[in-house]
């Protein structure tokens, strides 16, 4: 049966309407931004299919073009809106941690830092850029690595910390891993950041590290 042919309070995006996207399942939300199935199969039967395929939902979601383009029911449409609302809900985290309160704290950064950096398959090495109140200036990707790591050079990170007039820096990287664990390379260069920022005047509030599931801070560890 076509969802058209549904009960009005069961289609997806009737639901959505009537009782918001929260009361969705995985699957109806697929279901919502596809638009429609493919032959013999609903909009929601595919979504629901698509995740056991690779799953869970976030295996789908980080899945490989090609693998997504070998995948019935999926290709490179649809793998284009995954991608899409993927990269959407980063930029709608990026915005509302740039219009939020003061970033004083590690737990004021971890799902904003958590979206952007989780499931990249290369380390990345990347620096928020406070003002004297701690209020973001900006996000930035410094230097990006493979699975093994990343090389961080002092000099870049306090030329892009001047020049932004920032008072104050929060470093992150992620560990491709998923083990959110510091290393002591970790460890050693965020001595050296330190001790390159102090020379100017800027504080170095915190390091962490993305993992998995869980952001790991040096802060809280008493590590700075």
């Amino acid at each position: 049966m076509s969802i058209r042919d549904w009960p009005a309070e069961e289609r997806p995006r009737e639901k959505l309407l009537a009782m918001g996207p929260a009361r969705l399942t995985d699957a109806e939300l697929l279901a919502v931004l596809f638009g429609s199935g493919c032959r013999g199969t609903s909009a929601v039967d595919l979504g629901g299919r698509l995740i056991r395929h690779f799953g869970s939902l976030r295996g789908l979601l980080t899945a490989d073009h090609s693998r997504c383009t070998a995948t019935p029911g999926l290709g490179s449409r649809r793998y284009g809106l995954l991608q899409a609302a993927l990269e959407l809900s980063r930029r709608h985290y990026h915005q509302e941690v740039a219009a939020g309160p003061a970033l004083e704290s590690p737990s004021a950064t971890r799902n904003f830092l958590i979206a952007q950096l989780r499931d990249l398959p290369y380390e990345v090495f990347c620096c928020l850029f406070l003002d004297n109140r701690h209020r973001l200036i900006a996000f930035q990707e410094l230097f990006r690595g493979t699975i093994d790591g990343a090389s961080v050079h002092p000099r870049e990170v306090v030329r892009e910390a001047l020049g932004r007039n920032a008072a104050a820096v929060i470093l992150a990287h992620n560990h491709p891993s998923g083990v959110a664990e510091p290393s002591q390379a970790d460890e050693l260069i965020t001595l050296r950041l330190r001790e390159a920022l102090a020379l100017v005047d800027i504080r170095v509030l915190d390091h962490l590290i993305v993992g998995d599931s869980r952001c790991a801070s040096f802060a809280e560890r008493g590590l700075l």
